[in-house]
């Protein structure tokens, strides 16, 4: 079995300051938007958009703004509502306490879809449209934060069987027992795996709409795979049916994905 590295959560220290991983991590991700989004630019279905205006990479730039304010916000909320709402609702004011840590997947995806909304609705582009770019753009930004995770010895897997060559040992978990590295799982699942079928399936024209709907579907069921081998918090433990907090709010998710999948699917061709 494995043993976890000890990483050192802190990149680099200029005097009071530290730079740490994660942030860098949430910068590599912000990135590879960026790139990946400019990228889909040239795919047929938006290079050939004249109305209301053409893409360009300013609406890249744009959109990068109002999804990091989306993710912030979005990720914050869903995980005081989420994960702990007597807690929050008891201390509002360390809903603002980001720097202590404390984020949801599902909750920044709401509020980029928020975002996106809102930012469709300036520019006169129809969202589905918009969310259809981005969707793909996603998924390495959150295998970058898979990284960020494993970097900082947090979000550990459940107990793994000691012929598991690839179990690790947390000590931070406080069991000298071996775990799965439920980190490196969601970033081959929920970033890089996700990432591949969903750039190759939307690179060819889609109706508006399917490509979302298509990621969330992806992304709720690969992730719902993924927390069978992630220890579930320890302030909620397993819920009804024996799932977790992750796997209940990714069955609504899938359920929104094949019903937008479905819905688009049966429009008229654009």
């Amino acid at each position: 079995m494995l043993m976890y590295p000890h990483i050192d959560p802190i990149a680099v220290r200029l005097g009071p300051l530290a730079i740490h991983w994660y942030g860098i991590t949430y910068l590599v991700a912000f990135g590879l938007f960026y790139f990946l989004a400019t990228c889909r630019l040239r795919h047929p279905q938006f290079a050939a958009v004249t109305q209301p205006a053409p893409w360009s990479r300013r609406d890249i730039e744009d959109m990068l703004f109002w999804g990091v304010v989306g993710v912030i916000v979005g990720g914050r909320l869903g995980f005081c509502l989420f994960y702990k709402p007597e807690f929050y609702a008891a201390h509002p004011l360390q809903v603002f306490a980001i720097w202590e840590g404390g984020m949801s997947f599902h909750g920044g995806m709401l509020g980029v879809i928020g975002a996106m909304i809102l930012w469709a609705h300036r520019r006169g582009r129809p969202w589905l449209q918009v969310t259809d770019l981005v969707a793909p753009c996603v998924p390495l930004g959150l295998a970058s934060g898979r990284v960020g995770n494993f970097i900082n010895g947090e979000l550990w897997g459940r107990f793994a069987p000691p012929d598991l060559p690839w179990g690790m040992v947390f000590p931070q978990s406080g069991s000298m027992l071996p775990r799965h590295p439920s980190q490196i799982y969601q970033f081959l699942l929920e970033g890089v795996l996700l990432f591949v079928l969903l750039w190759l399936y939307a690179r060819r024209p889609r109706q508006t709409g399917q490509v979302s709907g298509a990621f969330l579907v992806g992304y709720g069921v690969l992730r719902f795979i993924a927390e069978y081998f992630r220890e579930p918090d320890a302030y909620l433990g397993l819920l009804s049916l024996g799932l977790s907090m992750g796997q209940w709010l990714c069955v609504p998710m899938v359920l929104a994905g094949i019903a937008l999948w479905a819905w688009a699917s049966r429009r008229p061709a654009a």
